[in-house]
């Protein structure tokens, strides 16, 4: 009895297993009437869904999406992320062109459904059920709503007398053996959708027309309207275009089983752009059809895009994408968002999970398509060094640098470099990798079975692994465990050495480029200088990186160049230690004598360092290292000895050395909005220590452009006796307000046109250095706000706004900014103030021009004491900084 007792528990256990174990989805009917009101901007209309229940679980209370939510204010989980990924467009946005949905208030089967708000997200909201709907049943829920529609910062919105209606109606969140899945609206990260029929009834103003999912079955014109009913079976989503400029164009397709309407609905301007199109969309849905399962719906819609749209966005049976100029990229354009069809259409993944299932699959796809009917035969020189997919280069380089993510990794949480380089592009090696794994005939069987067993459903990766080990008879643990993993999905073949011209980003995974290039240079007393560049730089980035520039100055007629090395070692957190060497060796000054002979004087420097680059998670955009670096600097001097005998000076050239130890701590924000970075600079040399700190903190304007505020405190130290001699022995180190010159440039960090020059143009150039003025007062012995004591400052630098910008009217975009200058020193034991305001001109973010229009009397009395003739263009200064061209400013969560 006990033996069979157990036998029937295991019995019962056995097929409860089972039955708990048996896919199941939810369903979602809809009928929808809705009505555009284009001079505001809105949408008024009702929904009836009816929800069936086909879990095994009794459900109280449906998860809603309201989208249009997300674009209501700044505190949106879409606000933030915009802002994450480096767009400002959104958080300083008008009112007007915010959006929201309200008045929904539902009922189910007839009786009022309380709608609950989630505590963290405003889009999405949780009804409650007056009734228990049990497994197998269903219920019919029915509201109205209203939807101010916001402007298109994000897939969809009005912009420029077109409207993109994409997730604009309530809509409920999934139910799957996983649980429910609520998720906000992102910009980066896409849907999942529970799959029904849809049955909507659009009213538009006359002189509009529609681009919709599904089939029309129904139009009616009215005196000032046009009402138009689209339905579509078998879909988890529903979106529609409309404006009053579309040419629509139409044919049709023979598919195996059926035959299909292809539409495409372009802008007059763009027609160029769109002459082939019916041909590009007829061959994507060939192509998917033959590899992966014939298209299963009636039609096929491809839209013109009036406003970016990313590239494009893929709905069930229609996308919306941007028109490309070249053919090529139009027809792959299309080809991908019509593509999304299969691997977000039919194959409905849980993308915000597993973004790499659509995206990578059908980039995949793309591939393949591109292969197919692209040559690469006929690539002139210069198009043979850009690689095939440049996408691939930069992954490569992001693991080379150990800053990529696993493939499986949820969309919200890779940087928006990792989304497009992995879950795109690495996903799609993954797929090639499993191809080549299991075989092509084999891979293809794979896909058409994957295809017809769970279109119309809601595969899970571990559902996409057992097809392919059904299929296949092999275990593929191994390759699926890659997902999970970063690094390279292959072990890398050991790399060649070949020489190439200039650069190439082609083919990097198998060579190891050495490059020669021409090297042009130009300085005050060197004159025009040429060479060769010679150097290893391309992507990924190498870890040992070189390069040598020797030339010839064709003024001084000497050889001179610069040079730089440097090993950078990253390990599996991100953290990077880095060694570094630099060398420079140019001419710094020129001295001529009462006969015409002219005698050179040169510089050369010898800079090692070692740096450590802290990590940081994938989505900061913080940037945080520590630095030491020894500068050895050797400089000709000019000496004169005068020769008793003959009557005259004996010019000689002696070289002098000295040494500056630096350590620097720094920190970066590199984000869009209220970018900040801070600087601890401590320099020793002889007889003194010197320390500071600068920080940079930026203050968006909300109509672009911004202020910068600029604040530096420094300290200078004595190691031995202050005396006089000490103090000018230790001049050029000592802190400064006022613009410094070529010979305080000390570590000769920065380029100067004439480093020396105190007459002429190049000797208007200042260094932006402690206290950052634009005045100079350099032909002073002991210039104005210089200090061996302490310093400090406070520099602004604001955008002047286009509508009143005189430059504005130039065909060029030259920045007007202004610049305000205030500080303070121990000047002989009195705390003095100085200050100067005046405009700036900035060219590239490296070339900066400034005019000084007010300044302190004691800079107002200098000028009129030296300057007598030309005044206004003598006190003009400008700096030239290329170390402002640091590649992390630019690409925010970036390690390039």
């Amino acid at each position: 009895m006990r033996r069979i007792i157990l036998f029937l528990s295991l019995f019962f256990i056995h097929n409860i297993s089972i039955a708990q174990n048996k896919y199941w989805q939810q369903r979602t009917d809809y009928n929808i009437d809705v009505v555009l009101d284009t001079a505001t901007s809105s949408i008024d209309g009702t929904i009836q869904i009816n929800y069936v229940n086909n879990s095994p679980d009794t459900l109280k209370f449906i998860w809603f999406h309201l989208w249009p939510n997300a674009y209501k204010n700044d505190r949106t989980a879409f606000s933030e992320q915009f802002l994450e990924n480096g767009n400002i467009g959104f958080y300083f946005s008008s009112e007007e062109k915010k959006g929201y949905i309200n008045k929904v208030n539902f009922t189910s089967n007839g009786v009022q459904a309380p709608l609950l708000q989630d505590s963290i997200y405003g889009d999405i909201f949780k009804l409650i059920l007056p009734s228990p709907l049990y497994p197998g049943d269903s219920v019919d829920l029915k509201s109205n709503f209203h939807v101010k529609l916001n402007y298109a910062f994000s897939r969809g919105g009005y912009a420029k007398k077109t409207f993109q209606l994409t997730q604009w109606y309530p809509k409920p969140a999934v139910y799957d053996s996983k649980g429910w899945h609520p998720m906000p609206y992102l910009d980066q990260g896409e849907f999942y959708g529970e799959f029904g029929n849809y049955n909507v009834t659009m009213t538009i103003p006359k002189n509009f027309t529609i681009a919709s999912t599904g089939v029309r079955t129904n139009k009616i014109i009215n005196d000032n309207s046009v009402t138009a009913t689209y339905k579509q079976n078998n879909v988890h989503d529903f979106a529609w275009f409309t404006s009053g400029e579309y040419i629509i164009e139409h044919d049709t397709l023979q598919l195996a089983s059926k035959t299909i309407d292809v539409f495409i609905y372009y802008y007059p301007e763009h027609a160029a752009y769109w002459k082939n199109a019916l041909f590009y969309t007829k061959r994507s849905i060939l192509t998917k059809s033959k590899w992966v399962g014939e298209y299963p719906y009636n039609v096929i819609t491809v839209v013109d895009s009036k406003i970016n749209s990313g590239g494009g966005m893929e709905y069930p049976t229609i996308t919306i994408l941007d028109a490309m100029p070249n053919p090529k990229d139009m027809d792959a354009l299309i080809n991908h968002e019509v593509g999304h069809n299969w691997f977000y259409g039919i194959l409905a993944s849980n993308e915000r999970m597993h973004p790499w299932m659509d995206e990578g699959i059908n980039t995949y796809y793309d591939n393949k398509y591109i292969k197919e009917f692209y040559s690469n035969k006929g690539k002139g020189f210069w198009q043979k060094k850009i690689p095939d997919s440049l996408e691939r280069v930069l992954l490569a380089t992001m693991i080379k640098l150990k800053k990529d993510q696993p493939i499986e990794t949820p969309a919200a949480e890779f940087n928006k470099y990792n989304y497009s380089f992995v879950s795109y592009e690495k996903a799609a090696m993954w797929m090639e990798l499993l191809e080549k794994e299991i075989g092509s005939e084999t891979f293809n069987n794979v896909m058409h079975s994957y295809f017809n067993e769970w279109k119309f459903k809601h595969p899970y990766p571990e559902d996409f692994k057992n097809i392919a080990e059904n299929v296949s008879g092999k275990n593929l643990d191994s390759i699926f465990a890659l997902l999970k993993q970063k690094g390279n999905l292959e072990a890398t073949p050991h790399k060649k050495l070949k020489p190439d011209f200039i650069f190439n980003f082609s083919n990097t995974l198998k060579y190891n480029y050495l490059f020669a290039a021409p090297a042009l240079g130009y300085n005050y007393y060197d004159k025009l200088m040429a060479g060769i560049f010679i150097h290893n730089y391309t992507l990924p980035l190498p870890k040992f990186k070189y390069f040598v520039a020797p030339m010839y100055g064709t003024g001084s007629r000497k050889f001179l160049g610069l040079a730089n090395i440097e090993f950078t070692h990253s390990n599996n957190s991100g953290s990077a230690i880095k060694l570094k060497a630099a060398f420079s060796s140019f001419n710094m000054f020129q001295y001529k004598e009462e006969n015409g002979k002219k005698t050179n004087l040169r510089f050369t420097k010898l800079a090692p360092a070692i740096e450590y680059v802290f990590a940081e998670k994938p989505r900061s955009s913080m940037y945080k290292a520590v630095r030491f670096k020894t500068f050895f600097i050797t400089e000709d001097e000019l000496r004169f000895k005068f020769d008793s005998a003959s009557g005259n000076y004996n010019l000689s050239v002696p070289k002098s050395k000295y040494y500056i130890n630096r350590f620097e701590a720094i920190i970066e924000n590199n984000r869009k909005l209220y970018p900040y970075n801070g600087l601890i600079q401590i320099d020793q040399g002889d007889h003194f220590i010197k320390a500071g700190f600068t920080g940079n903190y930026f203050f968006n304007y909300p109509k672009g452009g911004g202020l910068n505020v600029r604040l530096y405190a420094g300290k200078f130290i004595y190691t031995s006796d202050k005396t006089s001699l000490a103090g000018f022995k230790t001049g050029r180190y000592h802190l400064n307000l006022t613009g410094a010159n070529g010979y305080e440039d000390y570590t000769y960090s920065d380029y100067f046109i004439g480093r020396n020059e105190f007459e002429g143009f190049a000797s208007q150039q200042i260094q932006i250095r402690d206290g950052g003025f634009k005045v100079r007062t350099d032909l002073l012995s002991n210039k104005i706000g210089r200090s061996d004591d302490w310093l400090t400052a406070l520099n602004f630098t604001s955008s002047i706004p286009n509508k009143i910008s005189p430059l504005a009217l130039l065909p060029a975009n030259i920045p007007l900014k202004l610049f305000a200058d205030v500080g303070t020193w121990n000047d002989n034991e009195k705390i003095k103030i100085l200050y100067d305001a005046g405009l700036q001109l900035s060219f590239l973010n490296v070339i900066d021009i400034y005019i000084p229009l007010i300044y302190s009397k004691v800079y107002d009395d200098y000028f009129k004491s030296t300057i007598t003739e030309k005044r206004f263009l003598k006190k003009i200064s400008f700096s030239i900084s290329f170390s402002n061209l640091k590649l992390r400013k630019f690409l925010v969560q970036s390690p390039l």
